[in-house]
């Protein structure tokens, strides 16, 4: 019996979420990335006085969150529901998070301007590429942890807890607790 398109696309999420290569052109992925694109539009186009109305967006785009959180415009993500913040976290101008996969930030976490958290991986094969199939892994960042301004942090990367970050630090390997880590690739720069 022939699958329908919804339950193709089902099988392509949880691909998609379990880590496997899967096909990121199905209809149903542009439909959501365009839905949420809509929503953050919105987000980030309000006057900075309607905190409220920026607060009931993020509630609807979000994956999970604490009770108190902030997100200062521009937001950018894919589609939103993927992405869970602990109590207390504060993401200042410009933040972008790819969440093909789950990305999960614990308490008390402060992201500085201009951030970039990617799960999204490609094929190296150019062939295999140009047909929009990929896969994606999970990003987790602990609690109590700052992110400097202009830092990337790549797919399956794992920040543990009381971690400081580097302004333009580009994290590929996964970091311990009680450290602070910097440079292009992040190293360890100091044990806190």
């Amino acid at each position: 019996m022939k699958k329908s398109q919804n339950e193709i696309f089902e099988t392509e999420w949880e691909k998609m979420l379990s880590g496997e290569i899967y096909d990121a052109m199905h209809p149903k992925f542009i439909e959501m990335l365009g839905t949420t694109r809509e929503k953050l539009w919105e987000f980030n186009n309000l006057r900075p006085s309607e905190m409220d109305k920026m607060k009931e967006i993020l509630r609807e785009i979000l994956g999970g969150y604490g009770e108190k959180f902030h997100v200062n415009q521009p937001f950018r993500c894919d589609y939103g529901c993927n992405i869970f913040i602990g109590e207390n976290f504060f993401a200042n101008f410009n933040l972008t998070i790819l969440d093909e996969a789950e990305v999960r930030i614990g308490d008390n976490c402060f992201i500085g301007p201009n951030v970039s958290i990617y799960t999204a991986c490609h094929p190296l094969d150019s062939e295999r590429r140009n047909t929009g199939v990929e896969w994606a892994e999970p990003v987790t960042i602990g609690n109590s942890v700052w992110i400097g301004g202009s830092t990337t942090i790549v797919p399956g990367v794992t920040i543990g807890n009381n971690v400081v970050i580097a302004a333009g630090a580009v994290v590929t390997k996964d970091v311990p607790d009680n450290v602070v880590v910097g440079g292009n690739p992040a190293r360890i720069i100091k044990k806190l």
